[in-house]
């Protein structure tokens, strides 16, 4: 991936956005999608000055990473000028780097692959993933799918995947109300952390509250899970206090008979704001095909990133442990 391409698309994502922003009086985050889009556009026909950016601009010179490298930067631009909500905040390459890397231990032998997000956002997290995968086996063929609720984000994580010309299966809808979407293999999620407003949706979640609003994460794991065919696996980005509150109950009651814990690891210290924030990378693992409990549960938390030596020392560890504890799949 070269850092100057990624540079040079940027500008031109970032110049068409800010005279879009100027012009048309809308939002980075509104004009970054009208920007993404009109690139698209072979019959552009609007303003001169957005029609010379797009004629000077070849995209054929540019790689799909380099791509997502340069609107990944762009949407960070837009969380800075358009002061956005932490729902939109992108999860960090390296976190998506460490979940391929559990996956491709995993289905190292695979040749077909299904992955799901169900909670999508700017779907840098399984942008992420799908590239790791495919530099690890160029040749597993990769299905993806999406989900998610909100209109700027969904309209973004589209465009993003089309000009990336990754192909995927989206759905624009309240994930946690009667979605249906066909089974997959994994599900890998940056789950958002909080209460979900509309109780009614949630009567037939065993990790609903007892009561008032129940936990939205909690919920997402449980649909999430259901999504999965049989032995297939969960990583989803949580609280580190996600089993400390006095809500876990519901969860790890639901978890009993359904899935299995087979591991949380927990992500430098060093890179959240405080303890309380900190996050974990939780995986489960579906019931079904023979599964049984890893033992021991994978627990750990990940050195520093800036340590490599021992960052690296520690991803051979849980390589030894998926190969040695886990089923993998054929």
């Amino acid at each position: 991936m070269s850092e100057k391409q990624v540079e040079q698309l940027y500008g031109v994502l970032n110049e068409s956005a800010a005279f879009l922003q100027k012009n048309e009086e809308l939002s980075y985050i509104d004009s970054l999608i009208q920007t993404i889009n009109l690139i698209q556009d072979e019959d552009y026909d609007g303003y001169e000055q957005l029609s010379e950016i797009k004629s000077n601009l070849d995209l054929s010179k540019f790689s799909s990473e380099d791509i997502r490298k340069a609107i990944q930067m762009a949407i960070l631009t837009a969380i800075r000028i358009d002061n956005i909500q932490p729902t939109y905040q992108l999860t960090p390459d390296t976190i998506g780097d460490i979940i391929a890397y559990l996956i491709s231990v995993i289905y190292q032998n695979t040749e077909k692959l299904s992955i799901l997000d169900p909670a999508l956002g700017t779907a840098n997290l399984i942008e992420t993933v799908y590239y790791q995968l495919k530099q690890a086996n160029p040749k597993m063929q990769i299905d993806l799918s999406g989900i998610e609720n909100d209109d700027a984000m969904f309209e973004l994580a589209a465009q993003s995947l089309e000009i990336q010309k990754l192909s995927s299966d989206l759905v624009h809808e309240d994930y946690i109300q009667d979605v249906v979407i066909p089974k997959v293999d994994v599900v890998v999620s940056d789950l958002p952390v909080g209460y979900y407003p509309i109780d009614e949706n949630v009567t037939n979640f065993e990790t609903k509250a007892n009561t008032g609003h129940s936990y939205v994460h909690h919920l997402l794991i449980e649909k999430s899970m259901d999504n999965l065919k049989d032995g297939g696996f969960g990583f989803f980005l949580v609280p580190s206090q996600l089993f400390q509150t006095t809500e876990a109950k519901g969860l790890l009651k639901w978890m009993q008979g359904n899935v299995y814990l087979q591991g949380m690891l927990n992500l430098p210290a060093e890179i959240f704001k405080n303890k309380k924030s900190q996050k974990s990378i939780l995986i489960l693992q579906k019931n079904g095909n023979g599964i049984n409990q890893a033992d021991p549960i994978m627990l750990g938390e990940f050195p520093s990133f800036k340590k490599q030596d021992d960052f690296k020392k520690f991803l051979d560890e849980i390589s030894a442990w998926e190969k040695h504890e886990l089923k993998l799949i054929k």
